[in-house]
């Protein structure tokens, strides 16, 4: 009875919590009452032991968090209410979950100019001072996956111009639609008699999205479709070492690690590879240098379209060189995964997919239902489960003071599971996103800050626009040319790390139209 009586009072407390966060002025203010506030620290979460924080929840049976069937998020959410403390010990800094929208959004607003966005520490640490080469790119800046303060916004201001302009993506329309095609051909090729791949589908995704990045970082086709690639080839290594970076990554820096103090025999292969890493993209980046300089003294390209690489080779070798290797390295696996998803939601949703089909049949360059499917798929599983920051000042965030330098992540997958954001919330509804705004699927109802798959403000993906097109061009190509299905029980449920993915088995099926 007491237990019962505990959960009740603990749901109360979290409903009220909910009620006052609503109003800015109650919720959230910068610090100026000190004696006023809670230490963070006094914040609900699990229980804290010194040194090694609160991973024997993560590590031992019984514990709230091991072996978990549900999302982090949600765990804490329903346990903790829309504030909540992670302390993960040994090596990890504290982390505050925030699942009020308004409290969240007025944080990320209020930050500086250089937004701090956690993560990847490891690949900074080795670009920054274990690299060690006379013609280091990164002597100035890593970039914009690594960078922060004024290096980054520096970096940013130079490449926008270039990277966020529409006209500058657009031109890469046909190549994408010919990479699509060739994809189908692919898909084609390597079907058997029930129409199903005999290859991994996620490898072959991953293929598809490293020769369609190519095409925009560096202007040129890298042959990930020849039948007879090599898995020795830079083309194979690169996506293996890609798909290691990210495990690595998560491996020392959103786990427990003592990488930071001594040198762990993670931190080592994750060096290791990291190093490979680097040699490869710049195998591909001087390539496609090369093949410019043979083009551009042909009559036939001198009226050409100048490409991303080549303005960007106009502005400074080194910014060139830094952001076509972050764009190998983060469009990889990031869109792949993205459209094994969008795939799924139109497999397991036929009338959706045959509506999609008819649009694209009509040759409408509005691609209306088309945009909405994909929005929809990325509400459902988006990139990475939320937003993070470091915060650059101190604030007052439901009667807690939160310290200048804590990580903070607003939890946006999992809000976007809510019911009161969006009617409907668990299911694939591409619908939201077109009906007029007396529609209750409307999916302006939900709070702003509740939907943003490719970050806020000036920490937003630079590849927006790039990631949008491709997937537009290959899901239109394969929903034109195939039946997508899906054969036995649905799949395992995804799986939140760096970035989300489907756990495989894919039992996709692609029949002729």
């Amino acid at each position: 009875m007491n237990v019962f009586i505990n959960k009740f009072l603990n749901r109360t407390v979290i409903k009220d919590q909910i009620i006052r966060s609503i109003s800015i002025n109650s919720a959230f203010t910068h610090v100026n009452e000190d004696k006023l506030l809670k230490s963070w620290k006094n914040i609900p979460g699990p229980t804290t032991l010194p040194v090694i924080g609160q991973i024997l929840h993560f590590i031992l049976p019984g514990g709230l968090l091991y072996n978990r069937k549900v999302e982090l998020a949600q765990i804490l959410y329903e346990n903790y209410g829309p504030l909540v403390r992670v302390e993960g010990g040994i090596g990890m800094s504290p982390v505050i979950f925030i699942y009020d929208p308004e409290v969240a959004l007025n944080i990320f607003r209020n930050e500086n100019e250089t937004p701090v966005r956690p993560g990847f520490d490891a690949l900074e640490y080795f670009r920054k001072f274990y690299y060690s080469r006379k013609d280091n790119p990164w002597e100035e800046t890593t970039g914009l996956i690594t960078e922060h303060g004024e290096p980054w916004k520096k970096f940013r201001s130079t490449v926008n111009p270039i990277l966020l302009q529409p006209k500058n993506i657009k031109m890469y329309t046909d190549a994408l639609n010919q990479v699509a095609e060739d994809m189908v051909n692919r898909i084609r090729s390597k079907r058997n008699e029930k129409n199903m791949l005999n290859a991994k589908f996620n490898t072959e995704m991953t293929l598809w999205a490293m020769e369609a990045i190519g095409v925009v970082a560096l202007g040129s086709r890298l042959n990930c479709f020849d039948p007879n690639l090599a898995k020795d080839s830079p083309a194979m290594r690169l996506i293996n070492a890609t798909h290691y970076v990210f495990y690595l990554v998560e491996k020392l820096d959103f786990e427990p690690s003592l990488w930071k103090y001594i040198s762990t025999p993670v931190f080592k292969a994750a060096m290791k590879c990291f190093d490979e890493h680097t040699k490869l993209n710049e195998y591909f980046v001087e390539k496609a240098i090369e093949q410019l300089k043979n083009y551009e003294n042909k009559e036939k390209d001198k009226d050409k379209e100048k490409g991303i690489l080549v303005k960007l080779l106009e502005i400074d070798h080194n910014i060139a060189v830094i952001m076509a290797s972050d764009m190998l390295f983060a469009a990889i696996d990031t869109t792949a995964n993205t459209t094994i998803a969008s795939l799924l939601h139109l497999a397991q949703n036929p009338e959706k997919q045959n509506k999609l089909r008819e649009e694209i049949k009509s040759k409408d360059e509005k691609k209306q239902y088309l945009k909405a499917c994909i929005k929809e798929s990325l509400r459902l599983m988006p990139v990475v489960g939320g937003n993070f920051r470091k915060t650059t000042k101190e604030y007052n965030v439901m009667g807690y003071k939160i310290p200048k330098d804590m990580f903070v992540i607003f939890a946006n997958q999992y809000l976007c599971s809510w019911e009161e954001q969006f009617p409907r919330a668990k299911e694939f509804i591409p619908e939201r996103w077109i009906v007029n705004r007396n529609d209750p699927l409307y999916y302006g109802q939900a709070h702003p800050f509740v939907y943003c798959p490719f970050g806020f403000g000036s920490r937003s993906c630079i590849g927006k626009r790039i990631a949008e097109l491709e997937m537009e061009t290959v899901i239109a190509k394969i929903i034109e040319n195939f039946r997508v299905g899906w054969i036995g029980p649905p799949p395992v449920p995804t799986r939140t790390s760096i970035v989300n993915h489907l756990i495989k088995p894919y039992n996709f099926t692609f029949e002729d139209i």
